[in-house]
């Protein structure tokens, strides 16, 4: 089995926020960054729904904020909001403390949440004329063509909306202002198919202007793939890793291993199992699994020198799937820690 004491993403946690810049190519001494946080923490009483998170999220990139349930996500983004206070450590948000963010800060960055609370008694048209003057940046062109690529009524009361046209109408006002900075919790919770493409296409809109930076945190990770390029995982409020997505599609990879005619592979399993092999399946004369750790020829080699005579083949991983052998993972080391 695996060594319980190494980490499944096969990352050191204390370098994430290292990672995410020293993968760009950049001195993170010379990097501007949208957000940059130092040990942050915040606990309720007795529970640290975060702990220790050191982040750095480039200017100009779409970080994908991943996680399972209770993970410390929503937390986290309140916290660079300026929302919660933090228990210690400190984010720094378009250069900026959180806790000190005023309205000239505030003007340049866009918030989303599925909790959002919305004037029901504004129509879209009223909400939209609420807000524009707190933003001196407000273009009107851009509001006028996200609404009507989002396809929404401009006389209709917001409380008479659905869910999700709740929420394209509390992104057009959170992005028709060109904000520095998009902060998204679960844009796309409860969403059908068609208006979870809406939003992506309004999201990329706004991409297609002026640099600009977002973090989105959401479960739809198929959606999100398609937005970011950086990636980073919390698990029980803890920072597994922050690093480029094209950097994590490339170290994750699928493997599987088929025996020789008329052999079997169950002598040549390694015991104990690697810690960067996920989502192991076998049977007598096949193996799959996820490897957390590919390094092209080198891995590649190593696989053959296990495996005399076998059939190696390797293929790409998607963010679902990594963030599933990830979560299944730790979740197989709180078990093991317990047995």
């Amino acid at each position: 089995m695996a060594d319980a004491d190494v980490d499944p993403a096969g990352v050191d946690p204390g370098s994430a926020d290292r990672a995410s810049v020293e993968h760009a190519g950049v001195d993170p001494a010379d990097v501007g960054l949208a957000i940059s946080t130092e040990r942050l923490s915040r606990r309720f009483g007795s529970i640290e729904a975060v702990h220790d998170v050191s982040l750095a999220v480039p200017a100009g990139s779409i970080c994908g904020f991943i996680g399972a349930n209770g993970a410390g996500k929503t937390t986290t983004l309140k916290l660079f909001m300026g929302l919660l206070r933090p228990t210690s450590g400190r984010a720094m948000v378009l250069g900026v403390d959180s806790q000190r963010l005023g309205p000239s800060q505030l003007a340049r960055i866009g918030y989303v949440s599925e909790n959002q609370e919305l004037p029901d008694e504004m129509s879209v048209r009223g909400l939209l004329a609420y807000v524009r003057p707190f933003y001196p940046t407000w273009d009107d062109a851009l509001a006028e063509r996200l609404r009507r690529l989002l396809d929404l009524p401009l006389d209709q009361k917001l409380r008479t909306l659905s869910c999700g046209m709740r929420m394209k109408a509390a992104l057009v006002a959170s992005l028709a202002y060109r904000p520095r900075l998009v902060v998204m919790d679960e844009p796309f919770s409860g969403l059908d198919p068609l208006m979870r493409d809406d939003l992506v296409q309004g999201i990329l809109e706004l991409a297609g202007g002026d640099r600009w930076s977002a973090i989105i945190s959401s479960h739809d990770l198929g959606e999100i793939e398609r937005l970011i390029d950086q990636v980073a995982f919390l698990q029980d409020g803890r920072l597994i890793f922050a690093e480029p997505i094209a950097a994590l599609q490339a170290r994750f990879r699928q493997i599987e291993i088929t025996a020789a005619d008329g052999k079997s592979l169950d002598a040549t399993l390694p015991a104990p199992t690697p810690a960067t092999w996920f989502a192991m399946q076998s049977s007598d004369r096949t193996l799959r699994f996820v490897h957390s750790q590919y390094l092209g020829a080198d891995t590649e080699r190593d696989l053959a020198a296990r495996f005399p005579g076998a059939q190696i083949q390797t293929g790409p991983v998607s963010l679902r799937d990594t963030f599933v052998a990830l979560a299944r993972e730790r979740r197989r080391q709180r078990e093991e820690a317990r047995a």
